[in-house]
């Protein structure tokens, strides 16, 4: 364990946490929830204002900060915070105060919690909208991935949600493995007594799908639900309905409420685990993404098959079976949520599966104790840790004279009243 006067923790967050409304916020508190059973005093620090969805942070005992970009009043700040520890939660939060740690707690631990690789999200968006096929060199062309990868290279340590993203970063980029650590979301196991209080078939019926409207490989999701899928799916079930949830929903998502056609955008949802629990099945047609999707285990969970693409079940669970059906396109993707939908021995199975899946890969106890063990390692050996990265030493000598000088050239600017 860390001393005593270096257990407290910074974290610098793009957003303030919202876990119900997007996975990434469920992260977090994930996050939160460990440092706090390892007795640390956690500070959480956003430029961003606390919306209706933001977490109560001050129910746990986390202190809260507000702080200003291209502003000295963070150094100040945090010299009198003094972390052992400093988390960025996406690489854009280590570029704008990644620099400001490292001359103001040098001594710090910087660990980026990616979430998921921002830059290959971005990057397969991008071929999708183009409709050239996506490959590995069109991701290492893009200018954000050698942004994301610059800041992996200037962290201590970075939290890798996905085994996919884990293999494109050692084997595709070649980073050093102890710059990383695989860590997806953390549950406690599914036992029997916990699948004996789920839904049985024939008490779930229709079909959801989840997702909060200001991730765009929802937004796209959902038109390619009601476009090309749902009219398959209500064709041969004409009694399902369809009931889409999640909070930011635009208003050209709104209008694709149709109760005629079983098609519901309900909105946000005050308890997803419920709505998803009383699915028969979980829909997450995703044409691109990154990262492990929370929708789908939410649906492993709660007893609820999927039927997803490849894209959305990549880097969840290896070669264990899914948890329901993949399939890719449109007519394959309907044929396969009307078959589990109406078949009990195969749905049977496929929830079997999301429990091994998530008793297999998340369990809490398991990856809390790997990452307690890897701050420790790092923690006793980190001057020699900082050494073996020259790359990263190379990159914060080059961020430091550019981030930094323009940073404060904006501050000086802004400082000057505006001449009228």
């Amino acid at each position: 364990m860390l001393p005593e006067t270096d257990k407290k923790i910074l974290i610098i967050g793009y957003v303030w946490p919202e876990p119900n409304t997007t996975a990434a916020g469920g992260r977090m508190l994930q996050l939160i929830h460990f440092f706090l059973e390892q007795d640390y005093q956690i500070t959480f620090a956003s430029t961003a204002a606390e919306s209706e969805f933001s977490f109560d942070l001050d129910s746990l005992g986390v202190r809260k900060k507000t702080i200003r970009l291209n502003h000295s009043s963070f150094d100040v700040f945090l010299k009198d915070l003094d972390p052992g520890i400093v988390l960025f939660d996406r690489f854009m939060t280590e570029e704008q105060f990644g620099w400001r740690v490292v001359e103001n707690a040098p001594n710090a631990l910087r660990i980026l919690d990616t979430e998921d690789l921002h830059s290959l999200r971005i990057a397969r968006q991008l071929s999708f909208k183009i409709s050239i096929p996506f490959t590995e060199q069109f991701w290492l062309d893009q200018d954000q991935t050698k942004r994301e990868m610059a800041s992996i290279y200037r962290c201590d340590l970075s939290l890798i949600i996905s085994h996919y993203e884990m293999e494109l970063l050692t084997k595709t980029v070649k980073m050093d493995t102890n710059l990383l650590l695989h860590l997806p979301m953390m549950f406690d196991a599914i036992d029997e007594e916990r699948q004996n209080h789920w839904l049985q078939f024939d008490q779930k019926k229709d079909f959801v799908c989840i997702g909060n409207g200001k991730h765009a490989p929802n937004i796209d999701a959902i038109h390619t639900l009601k476009k090309d899928i749902w009219p398959l799916i209500r064709k041969e079930l004409p009694l399902a309905n369809l009931f889409i949830y999640g909070a930011y929903m635009p208003e050209s998502i709104k209008q694709l409420n149709s109760p005629k056609q079983g098609f519901y955008i309900m909105g946000h949802a005050n308890d997803a685990n419920k709505v998803i629990s009383q699915a028969r099945l979980n829909l997450a047609p995703l044409n691109y993404g990154a990262g492990i999707k929370g929708k789908l285990l939410s649906g492993m969970l709660n007893g609820t098959p999927s039927i997803t693409t490849e894209i959305g079940a990549e880097g969840i669970c290896e070669n264990l079976p899914w948890n329901g059906i993949i399939a890719n396109d449109v007519e394959a993707f309907a044929k396969a949520a009307i078959l589990l939908y109406q078949n009990e021995d195969k749905w049977t199975v496929a929830r079997h599966n999301g429990a091994a899946i998530i008793n297999g890969f998340y369990n809490k106890f398991v990856l809390q104790k790997k990452l307690r063990d890897k701050i420790e390692l790092l923690t006793k050996n980190l001057e020699e840790h900082r050494a073996r990265n020259f790359i990263g030493a190379m990159l914060l000598h080059h961020s430091l004279a550019s981030t930094k000088f323009m940073s404060k050239w904006i501050a000086e600017k802004n400082s000057k009243p505006q001449s009228e």
